[in-house]
């Protein structure tokens, strides 16, 4: 609620509009003219956000670094199994996204008191220990994220580093090159964005990351069907990899690592709240998530089935982890070097529509357990390029800055582009994108045991717990595999 006035004013009044937002009416004795100042139910200044804001962040959060690695997903799974099990991540992630998006506010969906992230959300609906494996998951897969996209974008950099080498060179070049300092070049430039205060001033920086992430993903998918129609090479199998490609027991593996990698391909759940809540109303705010989640995995389960699929095609058995590291260097080396570039902005961007939640939650808490100390209230306003007049903490300065170099060093110590996706995507799948939503929305709803809804999402728990863990075991095998082989900051050739 709104405590300020104007001087000079000669009475205030308070009303609410239809969907709870507080207006403050002054009337003015000189004018006799009546001023309204709006703000959002909860006293914030009014939200902003529409579908479609709220679909460009939820495109660039989902197509991301997994596109990626869906041809050689595909690969361990064959053209039996392979095109279902995208389908049916893509229809669960988007289901249980309704009932996520429901628990924004609590206990009603459309007037209830909001919930401002996902801790809030399972605090409101659930309570006790679920609040704590909430946050333990959450913040543990955003930090995941973080590092995988900071590999990601160094492998890229790298692709097209020895590129031009190449093409100057000869294809016989030794061109040595080390993804440490690719690493630490995008730390630098996270370096400078963590220091956007809040979610809703990335708007800009989303937009041009899900633009980014369309331009390479129909660069992929163009190589892709060129490449098919090309005679002399495999199109893939029904069944993926025979026994006769590799041993029983590392086909297993992959093939669970596989199912990591689609899922890491979906996740966003950990951040739909945060995006939710940047949402103006009316409409009321689950009706324009349900329609932005909607037209964001729609948009990137197409793209999804059409660059696994025809990467697939491409490859056959053989395709690479990194679908564009899979065109050599000359076929046409420009292209491949602009995809590669494109994908370095998008996970400029996407570092930071996942970090930002992380941000929140640590100033938050260090704001309301230290709330008279000075180092953590201090800001200085500094006026920026793109988002116009900033806050400067020296508190966020240090921490976020922290946070940044922590998640370089990891990734320059596991740079393993395939088993870390695997592993990440395991790891936040049924906590964050199935078991918890369906545990709030049973206990939003009210609904009884052993009914048939009940037993119904029940085994969606039960099912999806079971991919996770096959997941997470095929992608720790992965990483065990690695490194055996595997020298932190060596140069590579």
């Amino acid at each position: 609620m709104l405590k300020s006035a104007q001087k000079g004013t000669d009475n205030l009044s308070q009303i609410e509009n239809g969907f709870g937002n507080q207006i403050l009416r002054i009337n003015s004795v000189s004018t006799d003219e009546k001023i309204d100042i709006v703000a959002d139910d909860d006293g914030h200044a009014p939200r902003t956000g529409n579908m479609w804001t709220a679909s460009a962040h939820v495109i660039t959060a989902v197509i991301g670094s997994g596109v990626l690695s869906l041809a050689w997903s595909m690969a361990q799974l064959g053209w039996i199994a392979g095109p279902p099990i995208i389908i049916a991540f893509a229809l669960v992630t988007y289901y249980t996204s309704i009932l996520l998006a429901d628990c924004y506010r609590s206990p009603d969906s459309v007037t209830g008191k909001r919930n401002y992230n996902y801790m809030d959300a399972v605090k409101a609906n659930l309570g006790g220990i679920n609040i704590w494996i909430c946050g333990a998951v959450q913040y543990t897969n955003l930090v995941g994220t973080a590092i995988g996209y900071t590999i990601t974008a160094s492998n890229s950099m790298m692709a097209i580093g020895r590129s031009d080498c190449f093409h100057k060179q000869g294809d016989r070049a030794l061109c040595p090159i080390s993804g440490n300092l690719y690493m630490a070049m995008f730390g630098a430039i996270q370096l400078v964005l963590s220091q956007i205060p809040d979610f809703s001033r990335i708007s800009s920086l989303s937009m041009i990351a899900a633009v980014m992430s369309f331009s390479y993903s129909f660069i992929g998918l163009g190589l892709g069907i060129h490449k098919t129609f090309e005679s002399g090479h495999s199109h893939g199998t029904a069944i993926g990899p025979s026994l006769g490609d590799v041993n029983q027991a590392q086909t297993v593996w992959q093939i669970f690592q596989a199912l990591g990698n689609i899922a890491f391909a979906y996740t966003f759940s950990n951040i739909l709240i945060e995006i939710q809540d940047t949402l103006k109303s009316p409409p009321a705010e689950n009706k324009t998530m349900n329609k932005a989640t909607l037209l964001g995995i729609s948009t990137t389960t197409v793209f999804y089935m059409s660059v696994g699929c025809f990467g697939y095609a491409a490859f056959g058995n053989n395709a690479p982890g990194n679908l564009l590291t899979g065109f050599g260097f000359y076929n046409p080396f420009w292209l491949i070097d602009f995809a590669n570039a494109c994908i370095v902005v998008h996970l400029v961007g996407a570092y930071q529509v996942y970090s930002q939640p992380i941000f929140a939650f640590v100033e938050d808490w260090a704001s309301n357990t230290w709330p008279k100390t000075k180092f953590l209230q201090k800001e200085l306003a500094i006026n920026s390029l793109f988002c116009g007049p900033l806050p400067i903490s020296p508190f966020r300065l240090v921490w976020r800055s922290s946070f940044v170099i922590f998640t370089v060093i990891i990734s320059m110590l596991l740079p393993f582009f395939n088993d870390m996706l695997g592993l990440i995507g395991a790891f936040a799948f049924w906590p964050l994108t199935v078991y918890l939503p369906v545990e709030m929305y049973i206990a939003q709803s009210k609904t009884r045991p052993w009914t048939t809804k009940w037993i119904a999402l029940q085994l969606l728990n039960f099912v999806c717990l079971t991919v996770s863990i096959a997941a997470a075991l095929g992608s720790i095998a992965g990483i065990i595999k690695d490194l055996d082989h595997y020298t932190p900051f060596k140069t590579t050739h």
